[in-house]
């Protein structure tokens, strides 16, 4: 659920997310090498946002 507007400080909300979205998650494991096309996107490995 999003926040509404009034709610918000002048700059959005700031607050570093711990969860990734699926595509978030297949991007990472791309680069890292351990994804590549073809793969199933449900049931992917565990990762960290900023590891």
């Amino acid at each position: 659920m999003s926040q509404h507007k009034s709610l918000q400080g002048s700059k959005g909300i700031v607050v570093k997310r711990n969860v990734l979205k699926r595509y978030e998650r297949v991007d990472l494991l791309k680069k890292r090498g351990q994804w590549k096309e073809g793969d199933r996107v449900q049931g992917l490995r565990k990762t960290a946002p900023g590891v």
